[in-house]
C-alpha cells in the first residue's frame, strides 16, 4: 500500500522538469524493487518474480494510467486561474485517491502471490523496518515543544504551497498558521491509527503464512486491507479523519483565493509543465 502511494506521490508536485521525472519513472521497477527489499529482504528465489511483477505493473500504469493523470493535471490548471471553492478541493483530491485506488488494484493479483509466499522471517523483519519509521515519524511530528510542533507544521504546509504558487507573503503565511492551528488535525492520534493499522497487516500476514492461505483469500484480505487506507474500520477515526478533510479542502480554498494573479499565473503554468512532462514519459515508451 505504501508503494502505492509512493508511485502517485512521485507523479505530483515533488518532481519538476522532464528530465527528472522521466528518469525517475523509468528508473521506478528498480526503485520499487530497492524499497519493497528494504522492507522485506526479498529473497533470491522471490527475486525474478517480483521484478516481473513490478515490470508488468509500471508498463500497465504508463500506457494507461499517465494520460489519465495528465488529464486530471490539465483541468486542475484550467481551475487555478479563478476562485475556487472548498467542494471543488475537496473533489481534486477525491479523484487522485480514486486513481491510487485503481493503482493498487492492479497490482493486487500478483501483490498476493508474493505475499503468499513470504516466510516468517520477512514478516517480522517488515515488522521491525515499520517500528523504526514510526519512530522517525514521532520525532518529525510529535516534538515535545508545542511551539516547535506548531512551527514544523506550519512550514511544511508552506513549502508544499511554495512549490505551487512561489513564496508567500505575510497574509499568506498568516492565514496558514491561523487555519492549522484551528485545525482538528492530531499528530498523536493519526500515529496511533497508523501503527494499528500496521499491526493489523502484520497480524494478517502471519495468519495466512500460518495457515497457508490460498490465492483468493489473500486478494480478498489485500483489497480490505487497502479500503481500510481510505475508511479506518475504527468509527471514531473515520469519523475524526472525514472532518479533518472537509477543514483542509477549506483551507486550501482559502488560500487559493488570496493568491495574486502572478501566483495563479505559476500555479497554472506548474501544473501545465507537470501534464506535459506527463505526456513526454508517456511518449518515451
Amino acid at each position: 500500500m505504501r508503494w502505492m502511494r509512493w508511485i502517485i506521490v512521485m507523479l505530483l508536485p515533488s518532481i519538476v522538469g522532464c528530465s527528472a521525472l522521466r528518469l525517475t519513472y523509468n528508473q521506478g521497477p528498480t526503485l520499487a524493487y530497492w524499497w519493497l527489499d528494504s522492507q522485506v529482504d526479498i529473497g533470491a528465489e522471490q527475486a525474478p518474480r517480483v521484478r516481473t511483477a513490478l515490470a508488468d505493473w509500471f508498463a500497465w500504469h504508463r500506457a494507461t494510467q499517465l494520460p489519465e493523470y495528465a488529464q486530471a493535471l490539465g483541468e486542475a490548471a484550467a481551475l487555478a486561474v479563478n476562485p475556487i471553492t472548498a467542494a471543488q478541493v475537496c473533489s481534486q483530491f477525491d479523484g487522485w485517491q480514486k486513481r491510487a485506488e485503481r493503482a493498487f488494484e492492479r497490482s493486487v493479483p500478483a501483490l498476493a502471490e508474493q505475499v503468499r509466499t513470504l516466510t516468517p522471517e520477512q514478516i517480522t523483519h517488515l515488522e521491525r523496518r515499520q517500528a523504526s519509521k514510526h519512530q522517525d515519524l514521532l520525532s518529525e511530528y510529535l516534538q515535545t515543544d508545542v511551539a516547535a510542533r506548531r512551527k514544523a507544521s506550519l512550514m511544511r504546509s508552506i513549502d508544499r504551497a511554495e512549490t505551487l504558487y512561489g513564496t508567500l507573503d505575510d497574509a499568506q503565511r498568516q492565514l496558514l498558521a491561523a487555519g492549522l492551528a484551528a485545525s482538528p488535525f492530531d499528530a498523536e492520534r493519526w500515529l496511533n491509527e497508523r501503527r494499528a493499522r500496521w499491526a493489523d497487516v502484520v497480524r494478517q500476514l502471519r495468519l495466512w503464512q500460518a495457515e497457508q492461505a490460498d490465492t483468493a483469500t489473500v486478494q480478498a484480505g489485500l483489497r480490505r486491507l487497502g479500503a481500510e487506507v481510505r475508511q479506518s474500520p475504527r468509527g471514531d477515526y473515520l469519523a475524526y479523519n472525514q472532518r479533518l478533510t472537509q477543514v483542509n479542502c477549506a483551507l486550501s480554498a482559502q488560500l487559493h483565493n488570496t493568491t495574486s494573479p502572478a501566483q495563479r499565473q505559476r500555479a497554472t503554468a506548474k501544473l501545465q509543465g507537470w501534464q506535459a512532462d506527463l505526456h513526454a514519459v508517456v511518449d518515451s515508451r
